[in-house]
């Protein structure tokens, strides 16, 4: 017997949207704060290799911006109800995506 699944509606998707900015938006607030140390704004210093510490700035935020998503998933899959649970793994490529994303105002 087929099993029937109750979809989430257009409401569910708008709150998860605002959901998903204001994880996105305080997430890179608080990971800029944390790599604020690391890296150079002036990319053309001719007596200084920048590369490397920009590197440096670039892979730490992956990281923790990857860790956070996984965990924020993890969670929210144990505790949002059946229904919603469809929606996570789109939020989370989207989030996913996201961390490329934010790496152009983390430089600018």
């Amino acid at each position: 017997m087929a099993e029937i699944r109750e979809k989430s509606g257009p409401l569910a998707l708008l709150l998860g949207f605002g959901l998903f900015i204001a994880f996105e938006v305080v997430t890179y607030y608080v990971l800029r704060y944390l790599t604020a140390g690391l890296g150079e704004r002036d990319q053309f210093q001719t007596e200084r290799n920048t590369i490397v510490s920009n590197w440096v700035k670039t892979m730490a935020f992956f990281v923790m911006h990857l860790a956070l998503v996984i965990g924020a998933v993890l969670v929210l899959s144990n505790r949002l109800p059946r229904r919603y649970r469809g929606q996570l793994m789109g939020w989370f490529y989207l989030s996913l995506l996201m961390s490329f994303v934010l790496l152009i105002p983390l430089f600018s």
